[in-house]
């Protein structure tokens, strides 16, 4: 049986990841039990547990605050995601950990290809492109897997994901503003584990996207939810310009998944990640 240290595994991609590799023993200390940039803490669980992969899906992922917080962004992002992967090398462990989108400056109108130059524009999305150079660096049997607009169902408290605002809209509320000018590619979060498994069980490495396919504007993603689940969901869109805030976004961040296709890991539609997630929703 592969035995998985988790980091991270109260969040979205760590939940379906529970859910999904039941024939797996998947060890998940909470974030009080095992902080990713705890050097000391890391080195005793892997000692102790000896797992066969150390899985970092943990991240200081709000992009604004590490506006306000670039130390402790390149800290967990970054500095901590070496160390663990320095580890990893160290005790012979496969080490994968999850990147984002973000590492690109939304200047291309054609998904991102993992050969792409990255030019991040935010602090969350320099750390986040540091820790991929770090993992590289100091893993030698290290996977980085770029993602991007996760969503699904989470055991800890996360911020709110445009899905669930669609779904959780009350008749009688303001209509739903949504940036139509931003392109990406939302992702759900049962899909993103199925594909980590195939690409940890042929202990694929290096770089590789892996996103639910078909570029999509986030406002045309909220209509298709509203849709999928019979709601009556009033979505007005906006601007990026009118959607303030303190961290910039790259416009256009959808992903290529070529690579992985080339392995023979084809990802849904970005449709069928809605659905699956309005069927896990009814489980």
């Amino acid at each position: 049986m592969t035995r998985v240290l988790l980091i991270g595994g109260a969040g979205r991609l760590g939940t379906a990841i529970a859910r999904l590799w039941s024939d797996w023993e998947i060890v998940a200390p909470g974030h009080g039990e095992l902080d990713i940039g705890d050097a000391h803490a890391l080195r005793d669980a892997v000692e102790r547990i000896r797992p066969d992969v150390l899985l970092n899906a943990a991240a200081f992922h709000d992009v604004d605050r590490c506006e306000d917080e670039p130390q402790r962004a390149f800290a967990v992002n970054a500095l901590a995601v070496g160390a663990a992967a320095a580890l990893a090398r160290e005790r012979d462990v496969f080490f994968v950990t999850i990147s984002t989108d973000y590492v690109f400056d939304g200047t291309a109108r054609e998904p991102y290809a993992e050969t792409a130059p990255a030019h991040p524009i935010s602090v969350y999305g320099v750390s986040k492109l540091a820790g991929e150079y770090l993992a590289g660096c100091l893993g030698s049997r290290a996977l980085v897997v770029r993602t991007c607009g996760l969503y699904g169902t989470a055991s800890s408290r996360n911020r709110t994901h445009l899905i669930e605002r669609v779904l959780e809209w009350k008749p009688g509320n303001p209509p739903l503003r949504v940036v139509a000018d931003v392109v990406a590619s939302p992702t759900f979060a049962g899909h993103l584990a199925d594909t980590l498994r195939r690409l940890i069980v042929t202990e694929s490495k290096g770089l590789y996207h892996a996103v639910d396919r078909g570029p999509v504007s986030w406002f045309d993603f909220a209509r298709e939810v509203a849709r999928a689940a019979g709601l009556d969901v009033p979505v007005e869109p906006i601007s990026a310009a009118q959607w303030r805030s303190r961290a910039a976004r790259p416009r256009f961040s959808a992903l290529d998944t070529a690579k992985l296709r080339g392995l023979g890991i084809e990802m849904p539609r970005w449709q069928a990640g809605i659905a699956a997630h309005l069927a896990a929703r009814l489980r």
